[in-house]
């Protein structure tokens, strides 16, 4: 299997939250990643249009929009796009339908900086593996 560097993954950071955007693109950035943000949908749309992205993350919530309802719309403009929803799941009141859950990969809050990179790396294996 082919290894590869996190340079190579593009990561689309769709948060509502300034504050959390800045904390995650910062994290991100730090392990080499790179990273564009939107924080809304439209804005979302925009960079998936401008820039070929391998990941997008995004919360349980963007700007009251239900985060799994907001990476469904991105997907019919980019489909098969993957998906990691940074939340409390299975466990999230917020979460209507157990079926939409298992579309995306998940991880819980809270976490700590080295465990959420950790957990996009999981993810961008995963992605590889499956493109491979």
């Amino acid at each position: 299997m082919k290894e590869f560097s996190p340079s190579e993954a593009i990561i689309l950071l769709l948060d509502s939250d300034s504050i959390s955007r800045a904390v995650l693109r910062e994290a991100l950035e730090h392990a080499n990643y790179l990273v564009v943000t939107a924080g809304n949908v439209a804005r979302a749309v925009d960079r998936l249009q401008d820039t070929q992205v391998d990941l997008l993350i995004t919360r349980p919530y963007i700007n009251s929009m239900p985060g799994a309802f907001a990476a469904q719309y991105l997907r019919t403009r980019r489909p098969g796009l993957p998906v990691l929803i940074v939340a409390g799941f299975p466990d999230d009141d917020r979460v209507r339908d157990p079926l939409d859950v298992a579309q995306y990969f998940t991880f819980p809050k809270p976490f700590g900086r080295d465990d959420f990179v950790a957990k996009v790396k999981e993810v961008i294996a995963k992605i590889r593996e499956k493109q491979e």
